[in-house]
């Protein structure tokens, strides 16, 4: 591939299976298409799945697998721990090689006229792609359509950039654009109680005075009696892993808690992981050129 886009489209379907494997189906074996990794959390009925391809095998994979979501999920009948606002909630484009981020703008352009115009799905226009500076931030359209989402959406500022102007009754609406790579970041507490875990996430976000490019909030994974911080680092080379991962376990020994684990969702850049070898070991004058797998 000469031009190689990644995206990572996130569907509101943990717990089926079958819908998880047939959305998986649309990328896999395609020409120009490749399917990194794909997980699944019942916690959050949510799924995450990465990919790469050249920018129109890409766009045409990615349709073909929101097709597949509007038709199988309902978001009348959907519970989960992660916040969400259509069966097929965000769709991510980002540039790896031999292309820019403007050319993950058109693609994600693309992507949303054709959700908007043939599957009649409401979509917002985020990140670099946003057209109004009110949505650059994911959070903020979540935020803004979560308070009467069907006034909203007829308002003034609030228009979806295609599609109906109304939300679909099954398919919710999704936020599709162009970014630079970012971090999923999980970290469980040694404690049941949300309050502390959204306590510390409060302190570590951007949105409340924390680290400029961490986004996060306390979730409770009901399956393991647990307490997690979830996170987003929108640029892990600012808001680096393991400074983020200190921070909460400073929070947290405010409370008597202990951190229990962390996670990464999805693929991660080697240079993020990198960096937390080389402060971690207190390494001096280490290059990532001397990481052997950078030289092959």
């Amino acid at each position: 591939m000469n031009k190689i886009l990644e995206t990572v489209p996130n569907f509101s379907e943990g717990r089926d299976k079958v819908t998880i494997e047939a959305i998986a189906d649309c990328f896999r074996g395609r020409e120009g298409v490749k399917l990194l990794d794909y997980s699944a959390d019942k916690d959050h009925n949510r799924s995450v799945f990465t990919v790469i391809g050249e920018p129109e095998a890409l766009r045409d994979a990615v349709i073909r697998a929101a097709g597949v979501a509007l038709e199988r999920i309902d978001l009348r009948v959907h519970h989960g721990q992660h916040p969400r606002m259509g069966a097929v909630d965000v769709i991510p484009f980002i540039p790896i090689k031999g292309c820019a981020l403007e050319e993950a703008d058109q693609t994600a352009r693309e992507v949303g006229k054709v959700l908007g115009e043939q599957l009649g799905q409401p979509v917002f226009l985020y990140e670099r792609s946003a057209t109004r500076p009110n949505r650059e931030n994911l959070s903020d359209i979540r935020h803004a359509l979560k308070l009467a989402p069907a006034e909203k959406m007829k308002g003034e500022g609030w228009t979806p950039d295609y599609g109906p102007n109304t939300i679909h009754p099954s398919g919710g609406v999704t936020a599709v654009g162009a970014r630079m790579p970012l971090v999923a970041f999980n970290i469980n507490l040694h404690t049941d109680k949300l309050e502390i875990a959204q306590a510390i996430a409060k302190k570590v976000r951007h949105s409340n005075g924390g680290l400029r490019y961490v986004k996060a909030m306390g979730v409770m994974l009901e399956d393991r009696h647990q307490a997690q911080v979830s996170m987003n680092l929108t640029d892990y080379t600012q808001s680096s892993l393991y400074r983020v991962f200190e921070l909460v376990k400073m929070e947290a020994r405010r409370y008597g808690v202990n951190v229990a684990g962390s996670e990464l969702i999805g693929l991660t850049p080697l240079r993020a992981l990198v960096d937390c070898a080389e402060y971690y070991l207190q390494m001096e004058g280490f290059s990532i050129e001397q990481v052997l797998e950078t030289r092959l």
